[in-house]
């Protein structure tokens, strides 16, 4: 039969058709997470960081220096209202680096979980077209902020150098405290990713709600004005450990609040591995409903 294939296409068609035929199944009830996979697809992984982060400041005026004026810019209206206007105390650290050290994180933390949230819908050609892990497209949406977030960090230690505050041993939780920030992301984006897949409101509920989480996490005030009977649930914002920790790290205030830190680690930590098996467990509709 094989000397009757003449062309090469018939040639082509029979390799094809003699080729071992594999099937892939969804799993049945709670997947398994299968996170070795994010190690043999890192290349990939690293791929889409690259992209976003080429594709966020491609043609824009100033470039990566929104990942500055951000940050900068948010400290200059919450010194000017809080700090001037409200005075609210900041104890002995000046309000502009009070209030900018609180923002670095929670400039990371906004910005990625805007990314991480419509990463699903963005890939959208991708996902519908190539096998591979979609955890890797939120996974890379978070990670691709850590360059503003290095940005910002080094402004925040030439504002420490101008105010002349000296760094503490507690500098060194500081990697602690960001990896929480992170986990905070990518948990909630997790679940944002996967509703907002089949629900879009979610791209206009999120900028609404993240300006009320503003306000409920101790960025423009320090979280001692919270009463101490209400620090644990206080506490269920992650953020709000996030905040304390880096102002304890970096500016050598009053460290976090024990209670109020047990609980935003707590919040985290079912968060982000409730995250991860729900995503795993819609994984197989993202191609059909995106």
């Amino acid at each position: 039969m094989v000397s009757k294939l003449n062309t090469p296409g018939q040639r082509y068609m029979y390799r094809i058709r003699n080729l071992p035929l594999t099937l892939i199944h969804p799993p049945k009830g709670l997947a398994p997470l299968e996170l070795g996979k994010l190690w043999r697809y890192r290349d990939l992984l690293y791929l889409f960081v690259w992209r976003d982060i080429k594709v966020r400041y491609k043609q824009t005026f100033v470039g990566t220096a929104w990942a500055l004026l951000q940050p900068l810019i948010a400290c200059l209206v919450l010194t000017l209202f809080f700090g001037k206007l409200a005075r609210i105390s900041s104890g002995e650290v000046p309000y502009p680096i009070f209030a900018y050290t609180a923002l670095v994180p929670w400039t990371y933390f906004v910005n990625a979980l805007t990314h991480s949230s419509n990463s699903l819908i963005f890939n959208s050609t991708i996902i519908t077209r190539v096998y591979f892990p979609r955890l890797i497209i939120p996974i890379s949406a978070v990670a691709t902020g850590l360059l503003d977030f290095a940005i910002a960090l080094l402004i925040l230690f030439g504002l420490m150098v101008f105010y002349g505050i000296i760094p503490t041993p507690a500098l060194l939780t500081l990697p602690f405290f960001m990896l929480m920030s992170l986990a905070t992301a990518l948990g909630f984006g997790l679940w944002l990713a996967v509703l907002n897949v089949e629900y879009r409101d979610i791209k206009f509920i999120l900028p609404f709600l993240t300006q009320i989480w503003l306000f409920a996490t101790p960025v423009a005030y320090p979280s001692n004005l919270v009463p101490e009977k209400w620090r644990i649930i206080y506490g269920l914002n992650p953020m709000a450990g996030v905040v304390d920790g880096f102002r304890w790290a970096i500016l050598g205030t009053n460290p976090p609040h024990i209670p109020l830190l047990i609980a935003s680690i707590t919040v985290v930590t079912i968060l982000l591995i409730g995250g991860l098996f729900f995503f795993r467990y819609k994984e197989d509709t993202f191609a059909d409903v995106v």
